[in-house]
Order: structure tokens, then C-alpha cells, then sequence
């Protein structure tokens, strides 16, 4: 009885204080002799959210011998904190003590613990460390931990043990599936993610919310709006769409396939306590839009509501700013940050340099990037250097393109805005420096890639691609794309090519750019089934110049919406013009 009235003091402890008395009442009473009691006092301080894990420890360095529940409750502790990779030291630090004990020694709940913390500081050395001390042990029968051995390599990215654990498994719950899922998209694999999500379903597989929010989020990442539907039926059909989480997932999914009024309307249909990634969610999906007067309509309703934005509230508006040019209101939402209690990141400071950069206001932007006391990321200064090239400054582009080398980013699209500029200014024979340092430094080119969801198939291309196998379809569909759009006047945007080649060459480099053949595929098929439905392409990396140029008059010419996701907002191309007005 004692032991009972004991355990039920332990979990009426909200307070630290009270913990603290417990532990007092515990060393004078001898309670601290019951290893059950003491394990559930430590558990107690080291994660819940009024204990003190330092405290935990204390308590643990008292005791003389301490046992396996006493090492679990202290390495839950660290897996759960803002250092998890403590949480591995102190398992190597357990299985250094005397193995004599039999009341001493690593369980299926401290690996449990330990790959949790794994999964937090990504290390994928301590997993694979982990898994041969789980194989060892003779643990590997246990289903839970192998799950969680799994969740441990998706989330690292090795994926490749991940699916090997999965096809090893001779037991595979729900948690399985979802771990391998998630691990998927998080890995930009969410083809994959969503064959293994219809393979659950032929399967029987019982598929709950979170199996359905990792699969939303693979068909957010590729656009999959078909997919993206099948799935939202199942949502209605299961009752899941009452759970807050998948319907933030759902409006998350709307909003980056390029349906905002659907997104609204799953928001609107929410009957409970909307959270604050709700409307965060919400917000975001406008601002990529460029619908910047309904994303701060909206930011300013979450007073009315008494939701406390957090800082991806702010990152929110602040992006809606940026891509409607709106720079006093979005330095004022920006300096409303410390009054609120919140310290901007550098995503936050990334937002207000592009912000001021577009705008013409380079000298302080450049100032606003000296004055972070932490390092400054990379991406600002290339926000800078965009700015630059914009509005033609030479000085300050100088100045950003220093930065970036000293920092080591070798990547072409800075020199390629860098040679822009000397261009526009005539200065030949530094585009002939900058052409020979890209030789020298083997600048680093991201890989252009597109996907279009087609007949209810994802299509991916790279640039130049002929790896489809309609490709010499494609490449005639280019062809007379390229012989109306010039009746239209388009002009190839050829300073954008730094290769030391002719013209034609250089402006037929253009002409295969993934989304170029993203969108000729779109045409293609929408011809063929005789749809007035837009051509919907998602790109990995910010659209160029002359493919927006492009789209613009592939809207005019054939008289089709074309929508090209980004990587930073949704252009919609329609009758000749694009939503962004061409601030981009």
C-alpha cells in the first residue's frame, strides 16, 4: 500500500518544488531503497515538463549502484532535451559499468531511448552503433524496437537501412509503415512515399492520422492534387478529418498543389480550437500565392482569436510582404518581434534583406546582414546579390560575391548573376574572370528538376532530359512552342547561359530547362484528353527568367492558365502576365 500511495504523490508532482520536497520525503523515509519508486521519481524530474533534468542527475550521481530503470530514466531525459546527443554518451557511460549485475543492463527500453535521441541529433554513426548492440543483445525480436530502429534511419536519411529493416521485418504495425513513410518524403523520395501508402492500402493495412499526414505531405512535395484527393476522401470516409493535425496537413497540401479556395475551405469547415500551425498554415498558403492583403488579414485576426503567433506566424507575413514588395509593413511586422518576446532567426532576416534588396534598398539590407551578431547564412548575402543584379549595382554586388566566396559557396547561379551585371555594364573582361573562376573553383550546379501529375502519374524531368519515353514527343512539342512564341515576340533571354557559345546554341540550352518540358508535356496531354484544366508544374529551384518569359507567352499564344510552383512561390501565368506582377 505504501508503495501504491507513494507512486500516486510521484504523479501529483506539478511543480518543482514539489518534486523536490518528494525527493526530500524519499531520502528520510527510505524510500530511495525502492528502485521502482526511484526510477519513477527520476522519470518524473528528468521529462516532464516542470521537472529539472540537471536535478535528475544530481539525484542520480547519489545513488551508489544505480540500476537499469535509473540509467533509462536519466537517457529518456537527455533523448527528450534540447541535447540529445548527451543521451548516447550516457548509454556508452552504462555499458561500461560492471557487467556482473543482472539488475544492470541494457534493455530493449534504453535502446528504445537512445535511438530516440538519435533520431533527434540525426546521427547516423550512433544508430548504426545502436543497431549492432540491439543485434548483439539478442533484442532484434522485439517489434516496437526494431520500429523505432527503423524511425531512427529514416529520419538520419539513411534510407537505405530503412527499407532494409522493413523488408526484414516479420512483424510490421502501422508505426512501421508511417516511420518509412515519413522518412521518404523527408528524403525527397515521395514517389516512393506514396506507392508504399497504396501498397498499406491493397495491403489491409490500417492507415490512421499519421500515416495520412506523411502521405498528404509527399503529395504537397510533388503537387499530386489527384493523389492529394484520393487521400482527403479516405480522410472524410475514416472520420479523420477531425483530428486538427491532418486537417493542417490538408490545408497545407491545397495550398502548395495551388488550390488556396479549397485550402480556405477545409480551414473554414475546422469545428474545434484552430491551433496556430492552422493558421500559420494558412497564412503561408496565401503569401506563396502572392495573396498578400488575405495573409495579413489573417495574421491580424489571430489577436481576435487570441492565438499568440509564434515565429513562423511572423515568418509568414513577412514572406507575404516580400512578395508583394510591402516594405513599410513588413518592417514593422518585423520590428513588432521583440515586443512580442521573439528573437528573428535568420529566416526572418533572410525574408527582410530580400525585402529591402527588391525594393532598391541595398545599402541597408547590407547593413541589416552586418548588423546579425550570429553568422550569417549563406542565402543572404545571395538574396543580396540578386538585388544587385536587379537594380544593376555593381558595388554592392561586389561586395556579396566576396562575401560568398570567402564563406566557400560555390554555387553557378551566383556567378551567373554576377556576370549579369558586368554584362549590363559593358565591362567584358570581367564576365571573362568570372567565366574563369567558375572553371577554376568547379562551381557546384544544382540539378534543375520538374515534376507534372498527368493521368494520375507523377512525371519528373531534369534539364536536357530524354530519359521519358515520350521525349522526341516533348522535344517537337518545344519546337512549336518556340516557332508560335516568336510570332508573339519572345525574345531568349540568352545572357543567362555563361557558356563561351554561339547564340543559337546558347538559346537552345535554354529551351530545355526541366519546366520548359514540365509544361510542353502538360500541353501535350491536355490536348489529348481535351481538357481547359491549367498545366501545373512544381520545380525545385527558383524559376529563370527566360522560362518565365516563356510561360507568359505560352499563356497568351495557346490560351492556357499554366501554374509553376518555385522554389519560393506559385507563378500563374494567364492571358500574357503572371501573378507576381514580375516582382520575383
Amino acid at each position: 500500500m505504501a508503495r501504491v500511495y507513494m507512486e500516486t504523490l510521484i504523479q501529483k508532482c506539478v511543480t518543482f518544488s514539489q518534486i523536490k520536497q518528494l525527493q526530500s520525503h524519499f531520502l528520510t523515509a527510505g524510500h530511495f531503497q525502492s528502485s521502482f519508486l526511484r526510477s519513477r521519481l527520476l522519470d518524473r524530474c528528468a521529462i516532464s515538463p516542470f521537472g529539472d533534468l540537471s536535478f535528475a542527475v544530481k539525484i542520480f550521481r547519489h545513488i551508489p549502484k544505480p540500476l537499469t530503470n535509473d540509467w533509462n530514466a536519466i537517457i529518456r531525459g537527455f533523448a527528450a532535451s534540447s541535447q540529445p546527443s548527451l543521451a548516447f554518451s550516457w548509454y556508452r557511460s552504462m555499458l561500461q559499468q560492471p557487467s556482473s549485475s543482472s539488475l544492470c543492463k541494457v534493455d530493449a527500453l534504453t535502446c528504445s531511448f537512445t535511438l530516440k535521441a538519435c533520431a533527434r541529433a540525426l546521427s547516423s554513426s550512433a544508430t548504426v552503433q545502436l543497431h549492432t548492440q540491439i543485434n548483439r543483445r539478442g533484442l532484434s525480436a522485439d517489434a516496437l524496437l526494431c520500429t523505432t530502429l527503423l524511425d531512427a534511419y529514416s529520419k538520419n536519411g539513411d534510407l537505405i537501412s530503412a527499407w532494409k529493416m522493413f523488408d526484414e521485418m516479420s512483424v510490421r504495425d502501422v508505426a512501421s509503415w508511417n516511420a518509412l513513410i515519413a522518412g521518404l518524403v523527408s528524403g525527397n523520395r515521395a514517389n516512393e512515399a506514396l506507392e508504399l501508402y497504396k501498397r498499406m492500402e491493397i495491403e489491409g493495412i490500417r492507415r490512421n492520422e499519421v500515416t495520412v499526414v506523411a502521405a498528404l505531405g509527399a503529395c504537397s512535395h510533388l503537387g499530386a492534387i489527384k493523389e492529394g484527393e484520393k487521400i482527403c476522401g479516405f480522410i472524410k470516409d475514416a472520420n479523420l478529418d477531425r483530428n486538427v493535425i491532418v486537417s493542417n496537413a490538408t490545408i497545407d497540401m491545397y495550398t502548395k498543389c495551388g488550390f488556396v479556395d479549397k485550402a480556405v475551405k477545409v480551414f473554414d469547415q475546422i469545428t474545434g480550437e484552430k491551433s496556430v500551425v492552422t493558421w500559420n498554415t494558412m497564412i503561408m498558403g496565401f503569401a506563396v500565392h502572392g495573396e498578400a492583403n488575405r495573409a495579413l488579414q489573417m495574421f491580424e485576426k489571430l489577436k481576435d482569436y487570441s492565438v499568440k503567433p509564434d515565429d513562423v506566424s511572423y515568418l509568414a507575413a513577412l514572406t507575404a510582404c516580400r512578395h508583394a514588395g510591402l516594405v513599410e509593413y513588413g518592417r514593422s511586422i518585423f520590428n513588432s518581434m521583440a515586443c512580442n518576446g521573439l528573437e528573428p532567426n535568420m529566416k526572418h532576416y533572410g525574408c527582410v534583406v530580400d525585402l529591402l534588396g527588391r525594393a532598391g534598398k541595398l545599402r541597408e539590407a547590407h547593413d541589416i546582414i552586418c548588423s546579425i551578431s550570429m553568422f550569417p547564412d549563406p542565402i543572404l548575402w545571395q538574396s543580396l546579390l540578386g538585388a544587385s543584379e536587379i537594380h544593376k549595382n555593381v558595388e554592392m554586388a561586389e561586395i556579396a560575391s566576396k562575401k560568398l566566396i570567402e564563406m566557400g559557396v560555390n554555387n553557378d547561379g551566383d556567378f551567373v548573376l554576377l556576370s549579369n551585371i558586368y554584362a549590363a555594364q559593358g565591362r567584358w573582361k570581367d564576365v571573362g574572370r568570372v567565366r574563369d573562376a567558375m572553371e577554376t573553383k568547379q562551381v557546384k550546379k544544382i540539378p534543375g528538376l520538374s515534376y507534372i501529375e498527368a493521368k494520375g502519374t507523377i512525371h519528373k524531368f531534369y534539364n536536357s532530359d530524354k530519359s521519358h519515353e515520350q521525349w522526341r514527343n516533348i522535344y517537337e512539342k518545344i519546337d512549336e512552342i518556340r516557332f508560335k512564341i516568336r510570332e508573339d515576340g519572345y525574345v531568349a533571354q540568352t545572357g543567362l547561359v555563361l557558356h563561351d557559345i554561339g547564340e543559337e546554341e546558347k538559346e537552345n540550352a535554354l529551351w530545355y530547362h526541366s519546366e520548359k518540358l514540365a509544361v510542353a508535356y502538360g500541353l501535350m496531354m491536355i490536348d489529348d484528353a481535351k481538357e481547359e484544366s491549367p498545366v501545373r508544374v512544381i520545380k525545385n529551384l527558383r524559376i529563370c527568367r527566360d522560362c518565365h518569359v516563356v510561360f507568359k507567352h505560352i499563356s497568351k499564344v495557346y490560351n492556357r492558365e499554366i501554374i509553376v510552383r518555385d522554389r519560393v512561390r506559385f507563378h500563374r501565368f494567364k492571358d500574357g502576365s503572371c501573378s507576381c506582377r514580375d516582382y520575383w
